[in-house]
């Protein structure tokens, strides 16, 4: 089989790593790919938004599958164009990428079907959402643009003072583009939080282990939102018995109700959660593979990828056993100095034999090959990841490789995992 893999990042270098590993693939193309990518794929110079030039190298490379990573695409409906050209998939069309895509739509599909979730109210009026806040007079406040933003389209107002700003750059400022049209201001939920990313085939759903992010640029969940700067698998809040309750009140009530609307949702669903005092409840859903999560809950997946993507495609996931290593995982974040506000990019990368370290898996997340040497060219550059008999092990193999590898301005958390280790003894 050949494959293509759309987009350029930590999450499909994940994915591609995965994807090499089972027998039935003998080559895997990447558009646009990045450095590290590219000891592991051919890549292809097309935009991962360029729905017209994915569609167009597919025929090209003849692919006989097609991965679509990232969420911009999926919402644009490039699944839709693959399919209609005659291509097997795996994501979600672009009626059920919405799901993400849309934080109004995804809130009002809980609030009908009953799942649980943060209480909310929906504007698109600047005044009216500061007014409704102000009145409210409970912080800290949660504000998510409706739209995508990269994983960072969500301010939490500590005051009034904060709320009114948060309102005023997304919705005035419009520092998400129009994904800031519309704002949901949300109840703070408290309690531990907890990824779990989901295949389904429409009717069946299987989750994957459990993972923890670290959303916080800075040490002790300090700083800015980030895309994620580390990630831990499993996580120990998520017990099988917050599973089982996960499974009845929100994995298959979400699959029923896409689909009832009429927006079958196939492919990879994220269920980001907060495990409150009255139960689990859904923050956020997202239509793909989370990064950085995925660099440590496909490490543990045993099944071949492709005969996953397969089935979901197919609508036979029922039938398919998918097993999982008892081992426990982590993954820090190399990021690149002043990320995720501006940085500077170019920095030639040592410690690193064709991009891997001994003893780790390195994904890269914002690297190029420059005159052939390895440069960062991205905020997140890399996720160093280890396996290990527990999560004590994973972490020390994972920090010990990432202390290593260098570059100016290298900035990571030194305290991934912290909160899990803590739950753990």
């Amino acid at each position: 089989m050949k494959v293509l893999v759309v987009g350029g990042g930590g999450r499909e270098h994940a994915l591609i790593k995965k994807i090499k590993e089972s027998p039935k693939v003998t080559q895997i193309a990447c558009c646009p790919g990045n450095g590290g990518i590219s000891y592991d794929a051919v890549c292809y110079p097309v935009s991962a938004v360029d729905t017209p030039a994915v569609v167009e190298l597919a025929r090209k490379i003849k692919a006989d599958f097609v991965v679509v990573a990232p969420d911009d695409p999926l919402v644009a409906g490039m699944v839709d164009a693959l399919n209609a050209a005659g291509f097997k998939t795996f994501g979600p069309n672009k009626a059920a990428a919405i799901i993400e895509g849309s934080k109004v739509y995804s809130k009002n599909l809980m609030q009908k079907y009953n799942i649980p979730t943060a209480e909310y109210k929906v504007f698109n009026n600047p005044e009216q959402a500061y007014a409704y806040i102000k009145e409210k007079n409970e912080f800290p406040a949660v504000i998510k643009a409706d739209g995508l933003a990269l994983g960072k389209g969500v301010i939490i107002a500590e005051n009034l003072e904060e709320a009114e700003a948060g309102i005023h750059e997304i919705m005035e400022d419009k520092i998400f583009g129009e994904s800031g049209n519309n704002i949901v201001v949300e109840e703070f939920l408290t309690g531990p939080e907890v990824s779990v990313l989901a295949f389904t085939d429409g009717k069946c759903v299987k989750p994957m282990v459990s993972s923890m992010d670290h959303k916080r640029a800075l040490d002790g969940d300090k700083g800015l939102n980030t895309g994620g700067m580390g990630t831990v698998s499993p996580n120990p809040y998520y017990t099988d018995e917050i599973a089982a309750e996960c499974m009845e009140k929100i994995f298959l009530p979400t699959i029923k109700a896409m689909k009832k609307e009429g927006r079958t949702f196939k492919g990879c669903l994220y269920f980001g959660l907060m495990l409150t005092q009255k139960g689990p409840k859904v923050i956020e859903y997202n239509c793909r593979f989370g990064d950085p999560e995925t660099q440590v809950v496909l490490p543990r997946l045993k099944t071949d990828i492709i005969d996953i993507f397969e089935a979901v495609n197919n609508e036979t996931l029922s039938d398919l056993s998918i097993e999982w290593s008892d081992e426990a995982c982590a993954c820090v974040v190399l990021a690149s100095g002043g990320y995720p506000k501006s940085y500077k990019k170019g920095f030639e990368i040592s410690g690193l034999v064709n991009g891997q370290a001994n003893g780790v898996v390195v994904y890269h997340a914002g690297t190029a090959v420059e005159n052939g040497k390895l440069v960062t060219s991205g905020g997140r550059v890399f996720g160093v990841t280890a396996l290990g008999k527990n999560l004590k092990e994973a972490l020390d193999k994972a920090y010990s490789a990432a202390d290593k590898i260098n570059f100016d301005g290298k900035h990571y958390r030194k305290d991934i995992g912290a909160r899990a280790l803590k739950a753990v003894n």
